[in-house]
């Protein structure tokens, strides 16, 4: 009996300890991802600015939250939004788009610390240019841009309107990504690797009508800006 009693006082303490030990190790191994997929983006586009990449389960707050994450020149990885990477090509997707914001917060006066305020308050064009920026940085680090597509099509939802939002619509967004990839990086749309995915596909599916004014202005090789729906 006194066995017993010990060895389940032993359990007690030790289950826990080995528990928090194992979340720890896993804690880890996502941090040294990002880490590393972060690296090599800020590392192959000669960025030469100094930024941290933070992985916490701590849900996303609100506008200052992020505000201080973009003074604190480091880019926060919340794990809701992480649980939707599956390649290291989505997770750089997610940090160039990231990375892409962050630079704005070492540019003009206080230390940023303004250009940081108007990035967080949002802007749609500047939206835009850092969808844009995203997708050069990946190509120039060697990943795929598609899953720039992939990523935004899994995680933003579609707002009914834009007019008064800060955002552009999710579709708009996601026309002009894939327009700037047909023009600038053509080969990952004929060589391409996520023509099955079904997060690509269902992209495609709701996307036939903004492709079809793609189309024609290729056809007729216009030089006007579309507007997509």
């Amino acid at each position: 009996m006194k066995r017993f009693i010990i060895l389940a006082a032993i359990m007690l303490v030790c289950v826990p300890a080995l528990a928090d030990t194992s979340e720890l190790a896993v804690e880890n191994s996502i941090q040294s991802r990002i880490d590393n997929v972060g690296t090599t983006l800020l590392n192959m586009n000669r960025i030469p600015r100094r930024i941290v990449f933070a992985y916490t389960k701590k849900e996303k707050k609100a506008l200052l939250s992020l505000d201080k994450d973009l003074t604190r020149r480091q880019v926060v990885v919340y794990d809701g939004l992480y649980q939707s990477v599956q390649t290291d090509d989505e997770l750089a997707a997610m940090l160039a788009r990231e990375i892409s914001v962050v630079l704005k917060s070492y540019s003009g006066i206080w230390g940023g610390t303004l250009d940081s305020v108007q990035v967080a308050l949002g802007s749609k064009k500047f939206e835009t240019v850092a969808d844009k920026r995203a997708v050069d940085y990946m190509v120039n680090a060697g990943y795929n841009p598609l899953a720039l597509i992939v990523f935004i099509n899994k995680t933003c939802p579609q707002k009914r309107f834009d007019r008064f939002s800060r955002h552009n619509l999710t579709s708009k967004r996601l026309a002009r990504i894939y327009e700037y990839i047909t023009y600038k990086y053509p080969q990952y749309l004929e060589n391409n690797d996520y023509v099955n995915n079904q997060y690509y596909q269902n992209f495609l599916l709701n996307s036939i009508l903004n492709r079809r004014k793609l189309e024609e202005k290729i056809k007729n090789q216009s030089t006007e800006e579309l507007k997509y729906e």
